[in-house]
């Protein structure tokens, strides 16, 4: 029934927000491109009338509107008609977030027991508010680019409805997944290039649906495992908020003011495409609505799974804080700050942050073997008191060894597979001097050199992951974004030199995606990551199936018969070609 539900939603949204579409568009009631937005015409709003519309219709189908689901969705009218006013007269951020809190004030009364009343529950339920009120806000930050909103919202209401559908009861599920269906109805008007945005009106109460059912989720359930399950659902809400707020910070820029720097933003200005980078966020969305879903069912052993999606999330916001977005001043509060000298010389002398990220590896790992290799076991309560003791000791011996071995002295941008003898040897000398610590300490009692094993393999595995992150994430950009699509014709020496330095600098213009090679013996092979997929004999196929721009010529001994042949092929097609000439003066 509530697939039914979710599938008219889907429906009425979209048959509703086409005739809002055309209803403003004949009003003129359109919003113009402006600095401080991303789109670049004039593009008609109040999209979020078909959503709500929509959601209602399948709720009511269903039976969602219920009494039980009546708080949920009173805050989501309230917060719609605020966005309502928004949208005629722009409300100031302060305005909307004391709406917003108001709201999320009537709502928390409607769920919290009158008999609660020690200054703990007083303190959880000012909490309570805090995270209703921030969420809502979160979400309706979040609709900064065509179909991210509507996107990740949809992602994150399925997601809480399959992961605490005990706690909420079968009306708020209903009325989230009709929501996720008419958000995937009004993503046919909404998505890249969008027809119609949502509008306020839909963003804040968008936000104050998925606000209010999480905060249902989490004060039912009662437990630190389901707040921390809801937070991974809607992490990139809060990790965009979170990111931006603390970046315009460090900018000494007011973090009320819009602006093109929220993660979308950064990553289209890396070098991915809109449509790439909305996808990439979805795909965060996806990964820690299942982490959560995990975390909530397998609360004493999910600590290393949502150990790993937060560090991924973090790496990926170290990689964009890289991204300039405000003219050369990102960190110019920071670099501002009477202690600025003292913050920078541990970064970069000490390298602080690495320090902190290795001590969350190294726990998560150590914990993680000693799940994986006692799984089930009756004594695990003895070799968890092991784990606790011992850690202390581990954290202190493996820090030393990754120091000693020069790890702390490679550069994360040009982190490769020739830095990863010096990991082997750094996790090989921590495991070796973890095992004697063990044994001088704790004379190897409840122990197991298996967990050792374990733990080496996965820190290992961790360690070159995250140091390897910002070179994934660089490729990922050059190879799916705006950049040129160049051929490069010769796969020998000066090709790939040529290839590794368009692939490497983030500055280029150009990215490589076919290597094209006289050598037969290459075909099919791949030469620093890029495929070797043709001689000179298939140019003019490989033009069109991997839609290259421009052919670069790498090696001087293709002669001026074959450069004459490349051009023919090229410019019947309106593809440049030019030639790689090296020289040292």
């Amino acid at each position: 029934m509530n697939l039914l539900a979710a599938a008219v939603a889907a429906a009425v949204s979209f048959t509703v927000a086409g005739f809002v579409r055309r209803a403003v568009i004949a009003r003129g009631i359109v919003v113009a491109p402006r600095p401080d937005r991303w789109h670049q015409v004039p593009t008609p709003t109040y999209g979020g009338i078909g959503v709500f519309t929509g959601m209602l219709a399948g709720s009511a189908l269903a039976g969602g509107l219920s009494p039980s689901a009546w708080p949920v969705v009173l805050a989501g009218v309230a917060l719609f008609v605020i966005g309502w006013f928004d949208d005629q007269v722009p409300m100031s951020a302060l305005a909307k977030m004391v709406a917003s809190l108001a709201v999320a004030a009537f709502f928390v009364l409607t769920i919290v027991a009158a008999s609660l009343t020690t200054p703990m529950h007083a303190a959880l339920t000012v909490l309570a508010i805090l995270w209703f009120g921030g969420l809502d806000n979160a979400i309706n930050l979040l609709d900064n680019m065509d179909g991210l909103a509507a996107g990740v919202t949809a992602i994150a209401a399925v997601g809480l409805a399959l992961t605490f559908g005990a706690d909420l009861g079968p009306a708020i599920v209903t009325v989230l997944l009709t929501l996720a269906g008419a958000l995937a109805g009004f993503l046919v008007w909404n998505r890249h290039p969008a027809r119609i945005f949502m509008g306020n009106c839909g963003s804040l109460a968008i936000g104050g649906i998925i606000a209010a059912s999480a905060t249902v989720a989490v004060a039912r359930a009662g437990t630190g495992s389901a707040a921390a399950a809801a937070l991974l659902i809607l992490i990139v809400p809060v990790f965009d908020s979170s990111f931006v707020v603390l970046l315009r910070r460090l900018a000494g820029r007011s973090t009320t003011r819009g602006n093109i720097d929220h993660t979308s933003h950064r990553l289209v200005s890396a070098g991915f495409s809109d449509r790439t980078a909305v996808w990439l966020l979805y795909g965060l969305g996806i990964v820690g609505a299942a982490a959560g879903a995990f975390v909530h069912t397998h609360a004493d052993t999910a600590a290393p799974l949502a150990a790993a999606v937060g560090v991924g999330t973090l790496m990926m916001g170290l990689w964009l804080a890289r991204v300039p977005a405000y003219a050369g001043q990102d960190f110019q509060a920071f670099q501002n700050a009477p202690f600025a000298p003292l913050i920078t010389d541990l970064t970069f002398r000490w390298h602080a942050g690495e320090v902190l990220l290795d001590l969350v590896l190294i726990s998560s790992c150590y914990y993680a073997a000693y799940r994986l290799r006692f799984e089930g076991d009756p004594n695990m309560p003895v070799f968890l008191a092991t784990f606790s003791r011992s850690l202390p000791a581990i954290l202190g011996v493996q820090l030393a060894a990754l120091y000693a071995s020069g790890l702390y002295k490679r550069l994360w941008r040009t982190f490769g597979l020739h830095d990863l003898a010096t990991v082997i040897r750094a996790v090989g000398s921590g495991v070796l001097l973890s095992v004697l610590a063990a044994a001088y300490l704790f004379k190897f009692e409840a122990f197991s050199r298996g967990v050792f094993l374990i733990y080496a393999v996965l820190l290992t595995a961790a360690i070159v992951g995250t140091r390897l992150s910002f070179r994934v994430f660089g490729r990922m950009a050059a190879r799916t974004g705006v950049r040129t699509r160049v051929a490069i014709y010769g796969a020998g020496a000066r090709g790939q030199l040529l290839a590794r330095e368009l692939l490497a600098n983030e500055d280029s213009s150009r990215t490589p995606v076919v290597f094209i090679d006289d050598d037969e013996s290459k075909l099919s092979r791949r030469v620093v990551g890029v495929p070797v997929r043709g001689t000179a004999r298939d140019l003019e196929r490989l033009l069109t199936k991997y839609r290259i721009e421009e052919v670069l010529i790498s090696s001087p001994t293709i002669g001026p018969e074959a450069e004459a042949k490349v051009r023919a092929a090229c410019a019947a097609r309106g593809a440049a070609v030019a030639r790689l000439f090296y020289e040292i003066r």
